[in-house]
């Protein structure tokens, strides 16, 4: 299942999202109930002050029947204070009590998509946008802080006060104050969720050019050479400034469509406040009401718009953020095409030996990739696999991994079906120097340190000695502390291939592949990598997925993939012996050779 890239137009509230974020809070739950009494100690702090000030009126109104004694009115200025105090102070114990709960959920769930991602199978990244899937964990995350922030703080409270101050105008003033309220603020909430409803296509296409801007830029810097090579930099910036116009549209029309929305409440709100001060005028005026009952009145209506006046855009971001927890929660529902079966067993690595046993395997059913490939890699040994571009020679290096499955077959590490094992255990057993070598923007030691995490100086050093990278780190004014950049394109392609050799001559797996590991160097590095890996893989099993066959002339076998299916298979001499598809490529090879080395002198000459 993959997750959903767009927002429905229309999406009602999703409430079922806060009961999926409910295991991420029920830890907290002590924590979320001292909150929540904080935030009704708060509020009802706030509905006490239009009584406080009521008083205070009446007691000093001139014409009223009442005047305030010395001491009662201190203690009704002083009660006030502690009101206003402690709305404020009841306010900040729930913010700071709330907010750890809201960054652990945040911390908890931010850390599993992490994992669940880095989980998901090949295909999946091989389909991803990097930017639009990082914008959409992004927003998800920060959607939660968002949904639990308006739904506590906002919603909770509102609801609350909207029924106190309903029954307060009931009670004390009639049924038209309490009606007029009531129906405010159904009419608001009504206008407000209608247009909040009619607004969600822009906000949503303001969402997806955000996704598709940042996407565009995120491919064109992480490829920043071959824009360099083609000479595109303009182009890039049009095809930037194309997204980037949509997105300009997108903003403006979610802007006036904001306008609209605003002012429609606006407009109920002046129309309510305007009726109820209207009626509290003539009663006070009849003398059915007191100078403070009309202060009580207006500043509970200011009071209970106030946070009325946010509610579109609460719903709008409780709207969008439950949308965005959805987005995450479909990501964490996503499953990757590759896991481990119930109760796998950690692989036994033994001596290493490897077997393909008619081995089968398709990216697309119409397009079979390997047809029953069998061979074996006895331990110690070193089998070397050739052929053209596309035979599947970089296939069987996944199938290893177990970044796919096969189709039909199996594959066996010291004779243990590698399907029934768990992928952590499989991996930690293989090292590999890739054909493309990327790094992480850190430094060079880190980059290699990378191939295993706690080793020793002593370690990384023998490492660094067996890559040949002592001279060349030695060269660099920062040695090892040197940055890479993104991607390691600091470093030329032969570098940062000696820097993978590196990591996987410190991270000692029994298996070892190399899959054209020194495709990137010259001729004179190549023979002292080569020899240097031949010394390291003494010990070990080494698949070798080669182009150059001059490397692979010492392997101990070779196979010769064509259409994916072994078409040979021996060494060196005796394939050539046999005329076939090997002798073929290597004398192909070999006048490919002769020939650049005649194009010299001319070209001297």
């Amino acid at each position: 299942m993959r997750p959903s890239q767009n927002v429905t137009a229309g999406q009602r509230l999703n409430w079922s999202v806060v009961l999926q974020l409910w295991p991420y809070l029920r830890d907290h739950r002590r924590r979320i109930g001292l909150a929540l009494l904080c935030l009704l100690l708060a509020k009802s702090a706030v509905l006490v002050i239009p009584f406080l000030m009521k008083h205070l009126v009446d007691g000093l109104d001139a014409g009223g029947a009442t005047q305030l004694a010395g001491g009662l009115a201190l203690a009704l200025v002083l009660a006030y204070g502690l009101a206003r105090f402690s709305s404020v102070l009841f306010g900040e114990l729930r913010d700071t009590l709330f907010g750890r709960v809201t960054e652990r959920a945040m911390h908890s769930i931010g850390l599993k998509v992490f994992r669940h991602v880095h989980a998901l199978d090949l295909d999946f990244h091989l389909q991803r946008r990097t930017g639009g899937l990082a914008r959409d964990i992004e927003r998800g995350t920060t959607g939660i802080s968002f949904l639990l922030r308006f739904l506590v703080f906002n919603i909770v409270p509102t609801l609350f006060e909207i029924i106190a101050v309903v029954t307060v105008f009931f009670l004390n003033y009639g049924a038209s104050y309490a009606l007029i309220t009531l129906g405010s603020v159904l009419a608001y909430g009504w206008f407000s969720f209608g247009a909040t409803e009619w607004r969600t296509r822009f906000v949503r296409e303001m969402n997806e050019a955000d996704s598709a801007s940042n996407s565009r830029s995120v491919d064109s810097l992480l490829n920043f050479e071959t824009v360099k090579y083609f000479g595109n930099e303009e182009y890039e910036a049009q095809r930037y400034d194309q997204e980037l116009e949509r997105w300009e549209q997108a903003r403006r029309k979610n802007r006036l469509s904001l306008f609209g929305l605003n002012g429609g409440q606006a407009l109920i709100i002046a129309l309510a406040q305007t009726s109820m001060i209207g009626l509290a005028v003539y009663q006070v005026r009849a003398g059915i009401l007191t100078l403070g009952d009309f202060v009580l009145i207006s500043q509970y209506m200011i009071q209970l718009f106030m946070p009325l006046g946010f509610l579109g855009f609460v719903y709008r971001e409780m709207k969008g953020a439950m949308a965005n927890i959805e987005k995450l929660f479909a990501l964490l529902d996503a499953t990757p095409a590759v896991r481990d079966r119930p109760g796998a067993a950690q692989l036994q690595a033994g001596p290493g030996e490897i077997r393909f046993e008619s081995v089968s395997f398709a990216y697309q059913p119409e397009r079979p990739i390997l047809r029953q490939v069998s061979f074996s890699v006895r331990a110690g040994r070193k089998l070397a696999v050739v052929g053209a571009s596309g035979a599947g020679k970089s296939t069987l290096v996944k199938l290893l991994f177990r970044f796919y499955e096969p189709t039909a077959g199996r594959i066996l590490i010291d004779g243990q079906d590698i399907a029934g094992v768990t992928q952590q255990s499989l991996r930690r057993a293989i090292g590999i120097v890739p054909q493309d070598t990327v790094l992480f923007n850190d430094t060079l030691m880190e980059n290699i340190r990378y191939g295993k995490p706690g080793a020793s100086e002593q370690e990384i050093a023998e490492a660094i000695h067996m890559a040949q990278l002592d001279d060349f780190i030695a060269q660099l004014p920062a040695g090892g502390e040197t940055r890479v950049g993104e991607r390691g394109l600091k470093l030329s392609g032969g570098e940062k291939q000696r820097v993978s050799i590196a990591r996987t001559v410190l991270k000692r797996p029994p298996i070892l592949v190399f899959d054209e590991a020194t495709s990137s160097l010259d001729s004179r590095s190549e023979q002292s990598i080569l020899k240097a890996l031949r010394a390291i893989a003494e010990r070990h099993t080494s698949l070798v997925i080669a182009h150059r066959l001059s490397t692979i002339v010492d392997a101990d076998d070779i196979i010769v993939l064509h259409r994916g299916a072994v078409v040979e298979q021996g060494q060196h001499r005796e394939l050539l012996e046999r005329g076939g598809h090997y002798a073929a490529l290597w004398r192909a090879q070999q006048d490919e050779h002769a020939g650049d080395a005649a194009a010299i002198p001319a070209q001297l000459s």
